[in-house]
């Protein structure tokens, strides 16, 4: 059964005049989930700020041709390996994105043991630069330690040292809940129970209803994408907020907020690594993206796949080669990172890229000004705090 239901894009190389002019072929797989719960915050998105990547990079100009295909992982472990496997042996040299921690976790082994370069901007467990590093892989937007060190350290702070964690029961979601509640007792706080729910669940009374009765201050959510607009809609359906709990959504995108609408949104407090409006490059960016995704704005794991993809394709052209996934990995932390989105920064040993992270509030209604004007920032974490520190990774690639 073929999985991959794969869009070809291709750019043809001019190839220069001069005859001992060799083209190196490079073949991206954009992996992504397409239809589901993750779609809006990567999926065609993802694929468009990959084709956005491309073009910037203008692979004539540096003699390469590039090829890109596409698959959907359906969010399942099983699937996103195997198709890793198949594209990998079929010549794809270096897979992007991966919005789920479970299935980038096992893509990540495949990755390893074929020496292909793997770039996540969607998953989150921290996991990917700590126990399991690897490398051949670079965790590029975010991840679930910098989302506990920004959202969560910002609510304790301001009053909501009782938590209970609403969590998705997969790698993701359990990464999510271990880093902030490290957080949280590290600041005063308490944890006063968890509950476990199936990824992509439709229903979250029975769930909620335990929240609501642990009293907690803050309702932590652990989850994603649908699972994070459903808990959050059917939480203002049972008063949760208006009985003086408040959620805190450890991981909104603007996708998100964009389901929600700001009535319902307003006052979350989020942590994010780019956002559409934050300046002029972003927002030119923006409205290129939107030629191809219209009627909705990118996420940070969108603007993170253009990031990555970009930098790999700089670092493949300083080898002039892309089979060796372990040395044009090196080759991209080798270099420093610069591109119109995320700025300067750089890859760190053990495979985490390292920019600012940003802490967000949800606008009021009466706030907003414009389609998609939805954020207010509230801090600025400098890219040397926005992370955990590399000595604190357990990384068996980092010796300390």
């Amino acid at each position: 059964m073929k999985l991959t239901g794969s869009l070809a894009f291709a750019l043809i190389a001019l190839v220069g005049t001069a005859a001992h002019s060799q083209t190196v072929n490079v073949k991206i797989g954009v992996m992504s989930d397409m239809s589901g719960l993750y779609a809006d915050l990567g999926g065609p998105g993802s694929v468009a700020a990959a084709k956005m990547a491309i073009e910037d990079f203008n692979p004539a100009a540096h003699g390469m041709n590039v090829e890109m295909v596409t698959g959907d992982m359906l969010n399942k472990p099983d699937v996103g390996a195997n198709l890793a496997r198949q594209w990998y042996d079929s010549g794809v040299d270096m897979i992007v994105d991966v919005p789920n921690s479970g299935v980038a976790l096992a893509v990540n082994e495949v990755a390893r043991e074929k020496n292909k370069a793997l770039l996540l901007s969607g998953p989150a467990s921290s996991d990917l630069t700590g126990a399991k590093c690897s490398p051949d892989t670079i965790h590029w937007t975010y991840d679930t330690w910098m989302l506990a060190n920004g959202t969560g350290k910002a609510l304790v702070k301001t009053g909501g040292d009782t938590w209970f964690f609403v969590t998705a029961d997969y790698a993701f979601g359990h990464a999510l809940e271990r880093d902030t509640t490290a957080v949280v007792q590290a600041n005063g706080g308490k944890v006063l129970g968890s509950v476990n729910v199936p990824l992509n669940t439709q229903d979250f009374s029975s769930y909620l209803l335990q929240a609501q009765a642990s009293k907690a201050k803050i309702i932590g959510l652990a989850n994603a994408g649908g699972d994070t607009i459903n808990s959050i809609k059917q939480g203002a359906e049972f008063g949760i907020t208006a009985g003086g709990q408040h959620f805190a959504g450890l991981l909104v995108f603007i996708s998100d907020v964009n389901s929600l609408g700001l009535k319902t949104a307003q006052g979350l407090v989020l942590t994010a690594t780019w956002y559409w409006d934050m300046n002029d490059a972003n927002r030119a960016w923006t409205k290129r993206w939107q030629a191809q995704i219209p009627g909705k704005f990118p996420t940070m794991v969108q603007a993170g796949v253009y990031s990555a993809t970009l930098h790999y394709l700089k670092a493949v052209a300083a080898l002039k080669s892309s089979s060796d996934g372990k040395a044009v990995v090196t080759k991209m932390k080798e270099m420093p990172t610069d591109d119109p989105l995320f700025g300067k920064g750089s890859v760190r040993a053990d495979g985490r890229k390292i920019h600012p992270a940003y802490l967000f509030e949800v606008k009021k209604p009466e706030e907003s000004k414009y389609p998609g004007d939805y954020y207010a920032l509230r801090a600025t974490i400098p890219a040397e705090e926005a992370f955990r520190p590399i000595k604190d990774d357990n990384c068996p690639m980092i010796t300390n």
